[in-house]
């Protein structure tokens, strides 16, 4: 079953509060996203770990109900 963008949104700002957060559904076939995530919380970390962290606030569904996430992440200026 496929994740809805706003719920991948969701899950992202209750894992990093306060990142800026934006989501596309690149195929329109609600399986396909890139997301991209702004978040003071990433500051002084790599971009793996900085991944890991969002990862993390996707609670494991990566990979079953989110098939493909194209990831960008940065931190705010």
């Amino acid at each position: 079953m496929a994740m809805q963008a706003s719920e991948i949104e969701r899950l992202i700002k209750e894992g990093l509060p306060g990142a800026e957060v934006r989501i596309e559904d690149l195929r329109g076939d609600g399986d396909h996203y890139a997301a991209y995530v702004k978040s003071a919380a990433f500051k002084g970390k790599s971009r793996v770990q900085q991944h890991q962290m969002v990862y993390a606030a996707l609670k494991g569904n990566m990979g079953d109900a989110l098939h493909a996430l194209a990831l960008q992440t940065s931190v705010p200026d």
